[in-house]
């Protein structure tokens, strides 16, 4: 028999409370991706909800998205717990001078 000893786990942040997302939400997930020239990253990646449960949010890609594992991911469809730190709402960010004059 295999016991857990919850003493051993440790939490770097507490979960966000009150999170609520809805079919149709832009958001943004930190995921591993394709960028535009075609090259493997990880980093902040827009989406869109495309289904909610009680625990999941399911985000769905124009980009190439791939699991942690390395494996991409065919429907472009990433699901993440709904109190995770790996997803955030959309927010348009203005360009500045500087990354527009590059």
């Amino acid at each position: 028999m295999v016991e857990a000893n919850l003493s051993d786990l440790f939490f770097t942040d507490v979960p966000e409370l009150g999170k609520s997302y809805a079919v149709g939400d832009r958001v943004e997930v930190f995921c591993d991706h394709e960028n535009e020239k075609g090259e493997r990253v990880r980093g902040w990646l827009a989406g869109v909800v495309v289904q909610v449960d009680a625990k999941m949010v399911a985000v769905q890609f124009k980009e190439n998205v791939y699991l942690t594992d390395g494996w991409m991911v065919p429907d472009h469809v990433l699901w993440c717990p709904i109190e995770s730190k790996q997803i955030r709402s959309y927010s348009s960010r203005r360009r500045t001078r500087a990354q527009r004059k590059a």
